[in-house]
């Protein structure tokens, strides 16, 4: 008996694999579409791709097949000329059925042959489309109504047709629950959040909801990059309920790709999207998340997907950027004022510096200049002084004095290295003017690259943060 089910399980292995091996072949057919063309779409993270175009063939269906398997996850069936479409689920085992319905009612008229998920999944959207009428119907009577008591009784039938609609879907998971519309209804499960009491409420509640925000969804599906539901998910947890600041993201961050680590592709997928995120962000300080994810994943291997010339330059550019985090200590140069005298920008006592890059033939760079002159005149007697530096080298260097006392510069410390032996564009990563940084007076970078305009709110913000950990320092004695 042993043995016969040891075949039994090794047949049906195989045929597994076999039914692998044939590739995929979705037909669909509308009554009433006259459209010729149809697309098979497919969700990816946060857009959605076409996989397939097909002709409509002397039957009336669309056949879309292929001799490789399709990805799990959530299809779309795509109609043009308005791109109108309907959903269909692709497993590892629900690569080939048939669907057919009509323009007029398609979720309600839809007939699944051979794709058990697809026609679980439709006979749920039928039970939604069947409640929604009644449900806009007391949302209605609630809002017309006048009296209380009757408000009352009509919220209460609402409430229970929630109660409804969550026991079906509780059933649904229990009775299915490895399918794919499995996945998707629990996802869009709602956590039953306790209440919270006191001064504290707020932050509780806060605290609580970010720690059960993916409960319902399991991270670690990979069927779940080809649906509309992971996406969303992530991103209000990173963007919304994460508090804006480096170190927070990175917690976040960190904590999304270990658990997604089982789901191979949504971790590669998501792991390349953070990173082109806080690559190209312009939030001042974010580039300590892009700089984290390097250290954290790309130097150390968890990446195998990157080319090593890529993967070079990307931890190239983390370690260019590590020294000018904010919070760091700005790197010392020695550069050169007009006379040829040597002056180090670690030389200067005073409590906060303004190092400013600037060219001479920048066209943001002239844009900025009346800002920053103006910044100075209102700024220098707060112990504020600017340490502007001119890029120009070799013989164009001249054009830096030129422009000084054109501008009228001369009112703040003014330096240049012709032949850079300081290496700061090296070392300050200058690939573009103008840059700003500002430094407190242990050097120490408080802010960087923002605008001229920028300045006076940032420096004000600054000042006003100095002083209050003064008095909070002088309280404390």
């Amino acid at each position: 008996m042993n043995k016969f089910i040891c075949l039994l399980v090794s047949s049906l292995l195989c045929l597994q694999w076999v039914h692998a091996d044939q590739g995929y072949r979705i037909e669909v057919k509308i009554d009433g579409l006259n459209q010729t063309e149809a697309y098979l779409g497919y969700h990816y993270g946060e857009k959605q791709y076409i996989q397939d175009t097909v002709q409509v063939n002397e039957n009336g269906s669309f056949v879309f097949e292929g001799d490789e398997a399709l990805k799990a996850g959530v299809y779309l069936f795509v109609m043009p000329p308005d791109n109108n479409f309907f959903q269909l689920l692709v497993t590892d085992e629900e690569q080939q059925y048939k669907v057919h319905t009509t323009m007029a009612n398609m979720v309600g008229d839809v007939k699944i042959d051979n794709g058990p998920d697809n026609a679980l999944f439709y006979e749920y959207m039928k039970m939604l489309g069947s409640l929604r009428p009644r449900g806009d119907k007391l949302n209605k009577d609630i809002e017309a109504a006048t009296d209380e008591a009757q408000k009352e009784k009509l919220r209460k039938e609402l409430a229970g047709l929630g109660d409804e609609v969550t026991a079906y879907q509780q059933k649904l998971i229990a009775e299915h629950p490895k399918s794919l519309t499995a996945a998707i209804v629990r996802s869009a499960l709602e956590v039953d959040i306790p209440e919270f009491e006191g001064e504290m409420a707020d932050y509780d509640r806060w605290q609580w909801v970010k720690a059960h925000w993916f409960d319902n969804i399991s991270m670690g599906d990979d069927r779940l990059l080809r649906s509309p539901v992971l996406f969303g998910k992530i991103d209000h947890y990173v963007n919304k309920l994460t508090t804006q600041h480096p170190d927070s993201i990175n917690q976040a961050i960190d904590r999304i790709l270990g658990m997604l680590e089982p789901a191979e592709e949504s971790f590669k997928y998501y792991l390349i999207h953070f990173l082109n995120s806080y690559a190209k962000s312009k939030i001042v300080g974010f580039d300590a998340v892009y700089v984290h994810i390097v250290d954290k994943y790309y130097a150390k291997g968890l990446a195998p997907w990157t080319e090593d010339e890529q993967l070079k330059k990307i931890v190239e550019n983390s370690d260019k950027l590590k020294p000018l985090l904010i919070g760091k200590t700005a790197p010392d140069i020695t550069v050169y004022k007009e006379s040829g005298e040597s002056i180090s920008l670690h030389s200067l006592e005073v409590p906060f510096t303004v190092l400013f890059f600037w060219d001479p033939d920048c066209g943001h760079c002239k844009k900025s200049m009346p800002d920053m002159l103006k910044f100075h005149d209102k700024y220098k007697a707060k112990g504020v002084e600017v340490f502007a530096v001119c890029t120009k080298v070799g013989k164009d260097n001249g054009k830096c004095w030129e422009t000084v006392e054109e501008k009228e510069m001369g009112r703040w410390i003014n330096v240049t290295d012709q032949w850079l032996r300081s290496k700061y564009k090296t070392i300050y990563d200058i690939r573009t003017t103008p840059q700003i940084y500002i430094l407190d007076e242990s050097k120490t970078i408080l802010s960087k690259r923002i605008a001229a305009t920028q300045l006076e709110e940032v420096m004000d913000q600054l000042i006003k943060i100095r002083s209050e950990e003064k008095d909070v320092s002088g309280s404390g004695k």
